[in-house]
């Protein structure tokens, strides 16, 4: 038996446990979640996790398309995009899996990190400030667009077509795949600063899909699991994605598969520049808007006074 085997069984078996729960909790709510629009959630859902597949991430969309059309209340938000993201990702592991020669020793290593990060490592991070993590992060991943794109044209060397690390590369990835999954944990997400990773290391731009994928797949039973069990979710909602979501993973696999090494590479760029762009935006909309509600609050008050 082989590691891919164990990693593919393991997928296959939290996947039929969270189906279950899923369904359990659908039937549970089925009377309270009528009213919930399957169609438009179902669209944007496999749309979202379309682009997850291509490295770009889905719950900015999803949280984008959901509050755009008020298809799902926002205290349950967090936990029905969790639940989404499940059967998704784990399509997304088994095909990139089967796709990508990747080192089984870089592969295991590096989804241990995250997992270990995500459970261990959120206790280091939830103190943080989420806003100077997303200013940091945006900085970062701009910087390193830049040295990628100063790659492609042939500016410095950069990039390589290794499929797996040794030595002091494997643990810096491990040490950043770590961190990764911590930052999960305060809104985060892995896929693109773990694509950057990879790439600087010298590996080949598809080596990072398994890797990622794989990740948060097994960080996503847990999380999508606690959501259930305390019943913070849109069951009807999370079961539509669960459907639709594949469908676009299945349709992106095959178009990411079929392309060269200088596409890929300009791939992980637009993906890296985008999640620079969508941090920056997040830590503006949070920047100036609770600058405008305490100036608003200060005005009403003035008002009061006289």
């Amino acid at each position: 038996m082989t590691v891919f085997t164990v990693i593919q069984a393991g997928l296959l078996v939290g996947g039929c446990i969270f189906v279950v729960m899923l369904l359990k909790s659908w039937r549970r709510n089925k009377k309270q979640e009528a009213h919930t629009k399957i169609l438009p959630i179902g669209l944007i859902g496999g749309f979202a996790n379309f682009c997850d597949t291509l490295g770009v991430g889905s719950f900015a969309i999803k949280t984008a398309g959901y509050k755009q059309f008020n298809l799902i209340d926002d205290q349950l938000l967090p936990g029905t995009m969790n639940c989404q993201a499940v059967m998704a990702t784990v399509v997304q592991s088994l095909i990139f899996l089967t796709a990508v020669d990747v080192d089984p020793m870089t592969l295991v290593t590096l989804v241990l990190a995250a997992c270990f990060g995500a459970t261990m490592g959120s206790r280091l991070v939830s103190g943080w400030d989420r806003q100077i993590i997303r200013i940091v992060m945006c900085g970062a991943l701009m910087v390193v667009a830049g040295m990628m794109l100063a790659g492609q044209l042939e500016l410095f060397p950069l990039g390589g077509t290794a499929l797996g690390l040794s030595g002091w590369k494997l643990a810096v990835a491990a040490i950043g795949n770590f961190l990764f999954g911590a930052l999960m944990t305060v809104g985060i997400g892995l896929y693109a600063p773990c694509m950057t990773m990879v790439y600087l290391l010298g590996m080949h731009p598809l080596a990072a899909f398994p890797i990622m994928m794989c990740s948060c797949a097994f960080l996503s039973f847990f999380a999508a699991g606690g959501f259930i069990r305390n019943n913070r979710i849109n069951s009807r909602a999370a079961l539509v994605v669960a459907i639709t979501g594949p469908i676009g993973v299945v349709i992106a696999a095959y178009m990411v598969k079929s392309l060269d090494l200088q596409l890929l590479a300009w791939l992980v760029i637009g993906v890296v520049m985008y999640t620079s762009f969508t941090m920056y935006r997040s830590w503006a909309s949070e920047k100036f808007g609770a600058t405008a509600s305490a100036a608003t609050s200060s005005v009403k008050k003035e008002n009061a006074a006289v």
